[in-house]
Parts: structure tokens; C-alpha cells; sequence
């Protein structure tokens, strides 16, 4: 063997062990798979609005984004492949039964989550409140389907993994990116059926962005929420139901009555129809109050406590309904739901 020989694979030999050693090195993240329009194929790529959600696979997402490799050692766990619509109370347990799974392993960085946009917003306030780790842990969809010719998925998929494997995004709760956008889940809402800016933080504005030099941010969230909740689901096997109805013109009490005698446990109420709710209440039903305006609190007040209904401070009617399952599995203390609105 001559010495260019030698030095050679003394060369191509370091090369891979440096490129080994950097590999082991990396964060490790998970991605949850749930489907929706990030998992959606159309007919051709000029449909940007008519696909079938949830048909790609999470390993075709992978295939198709390799420098996604260089920011995190990827594993994944499909939980679903379907829209968002389908996301019920089971496979919320199940999925964030699987996070906490996952982040209580010493050496997971963080997780990202795939889903539709249409309920993302509710998945993920769920799981900011029963992910109990401090560990990042970021919900990410696209507006257009993975076949589309403009697409926002990878990239978006992109800075999700970039967010949920940096070091400094703990402690945030659970985040939504899209569109460069770090967003809190108790914050942020679907704001247009279509546009890639669509999610927004109304009251508040983003906690950061996902610049092309490095993920930063600029405020935190200021609610109890992952780590500092209160809420275990480890042992629940399902959530109570909880209806939401929504106010209009000439709007009455027909929907809260069919709502209880479906079964409700707890309304959010939008609007308020008095004798409708107090029949309610009589049937042991907990009301919420609520705004369809989705910006702004409602405050609590000597009506609303002469009233009994609890109000939802800022929470748009669906992130209340959230909440309210969750307290319902601990109380129907109306004191006690309130101190649970008041703080997360």
C-alpha cells in the first residue's frame, strides 16, 4: 500500500466518521402525522383548491424534502391520514398520549405535528394544554395540496422541524408555523378559507418567525399551558361532549335544547337565549360564555356570575369548547371553571 494510499483512506475514514459523529449529534424530532392538505393530492398542480385530503404518506413527505435531514435526525409516527374534520376526541387522547410518549425520552428534542388547517387551531390548544413537557412541540398544515405547482407544505414542514429541534423554543407551549410565522396555540386562528397567510394571531401578533438565519423570537405566551398544566390525560379514555352554538338574528333556544337532549355536558355560548339556558341548567349542563366576534374577552361580570355562566375571556367559541371538555373531566364547580378560564 502506498503512502497516497494510506493517506488517502486515512482521509475518506475520518471523512465518514466525522459525517457519523455529525449525524449523532443532530436533535432528534418526531413527526406526528394526522394528514390533511399537507397530505393532499390533486388532479393536476394547477388545483390548488380541489384534492383529496390526507393521500400522501408521511415517508413521501420525507423523500421529498432531504434538507429536512440536515436540521434533525427525523422519526415518524402516523396517527392518522385523513382531514382535519376527522380529528375526534380518540385519536386527540391517542396523540397526545403519543407526544408525551415521546418527549419523556431523554434525548427527543421536540415534535412536530401534520394536520389539516381547518381544525388546527383546536388540536393544537388541545394539546398545549395536555402535552406536559416544556419540550417544543409545533403544529404545522399548508393551504395547498402537496401536488400543487405553488405549494407552501415543505417549507412549511421545513421550519416546523427547525422550530421544534431549537434549543431556545422551549418553554413556549405548543406553536403553530406556517407561512414564516411562529404562532401560539391559545392565540391563533384560521383567518381566510385560502390564503397562505392565514393564520393570525388577532390580539397579539406572531411570537416569532422562522427566518432563513435562525429561528427567533420576541415575546412569550403568559397563560398556563404543556408543562404547567393541570390537565393529565394518561388515564382518560374520552371526553365529554360539548356543543357550541352560534347567535344571529331571531336566533332562539331550539339548538341548546336539542344540544342537551343529545347529551351535552357543556354549551359555549355565542349568544344567549335565557329560558333555553336555564332548562339546560336544570339538566345539569355547564354554560360557557363566549363571542362569535372571535377578538376581544368576555368579562366576567356580577350578570354573568348571577347568570351562572362562566365567561371564556378571549377564546374564540371552539378553543372554549376545548377547554370546557377538559375542565369537565376535573369539575362542575362553576367558581372552579371559571379560575380555569381565567388562567389558561
Amino acid at each position: 500500500m502506498t503512502r497516497f494510499t494510506r493517506l488517502f483512506l486515512f482521509a475518506a475514514l475520518a471523512s465518514g466518521c466525522a459525517l457519523a459523529a455529525s449525524a449523532a449529534d443532530l436533535p432528534k424530532v418526531r413527526i406526528f402525522a394526522t394528514g390533511g392538505t399537507i397530505q393532499s393530492r390533486g388532479a393536476d398542480r394547477q388545483k390548488l383548491m380541489e384534492y383529496n385530503a390526507g393521500r400522501v404518506t408521511p415517508d413521501e413527505l420525507l423523500a421529498d424534502l432531504p434538507e429536512v435531514h440536515d436540521v434533525a435526525t427525523i422519526s415518524v409516527e402516523e396517527i392518522s391520514n385523513a382531514g382535519s374534520g376527522d380529528m375526534k376526541g380518540d385519536r386527540l387522547l391517542q396523540l397526545a398520549r403519543s407526544i408525551n410518549a415521546w418527549l419523556a425520552q431523554p434525548d427527543a428534542a421536540g415534535a412536530v405535528v401534520t394536520h389539516g388547517t381547518t381544525t388546527l387551531e383546536e388540536t393544537a390548544y388541545f394539546l398545549n394544554l395536555t402535552v406536559r413537557s416544556e419540550k417544543p412541540v409545533v403544529v404545522v398544515g399548508a393551504m395547498r395540496p402537496f401536488t400543487a405547482v405553488s405549494r407552501d407544505g415543505p417549507f412549511n414542514l421545513y421550519n416546523a422541524v427547525r422550530v421544534a429541534a431549537a434549543p431556545h423554543a422551549k418553554g413556549f407551549g405548543v406553536m403553530i408555523v406556517l407561512n414564516d410565522e411562529i404562532n401560539a396555540a391559545r392565540e391563533t386562528t384560521k383567518n381566510h378559507t385560502y390564503r397562505t397567510d392565514t393564520f393570525v394571531a388577532r390580539d397579539f401578533g406572531p411570537l416569532g418567525y422562522t427566518d432563513s438565519d435562525r429561528v427567533v423570537f420576541y415575546r412569550r405566551p403568559t397563560t398556563r399551558h404543556t408543562f404547567k398544566s393541570e390537565f393529565d390525560v394518561s388515564k382518560i379514555e374520552d371526553l365529554p361532549r360539548v356543543d357550541v352554538t352560534y347567535a344571529y338574528q331571531e336566533s332562539d333556544g331550539a339548538a341548546i335544547d336539542a344540544f342537551v337532549a343529545a347529551g351535552a355536558k357543556g354549551i359555549v355560548l355565542t349568544g344567549r337565549d335565557a329560558e333555553a339556558v336555564k332548562r339546560g341548567q336544570a339538566a345539569g349542563v355547564v354554560f360557557v360564555q363566549s363571542d362569535r366576534k372571535g377578538s376581544g374577552r368576555v368579562m366576567t361580570s356580577a350578570r354573568s356570575v348571577e347568570r351562572a355562566t362562566p365567561t371564556a375571556d378571549n377564546l374564540n367559541p371552539h378553543k372554549a369548547r376545548v377547554l370546557l371538555r377538559l375542565a369537565l373531566t376535573k369539575t362542575t364547580d362553576l367558581a372552579e371553571i371559571q379560575r380555569i378560564f381565567n388562567e389558561y
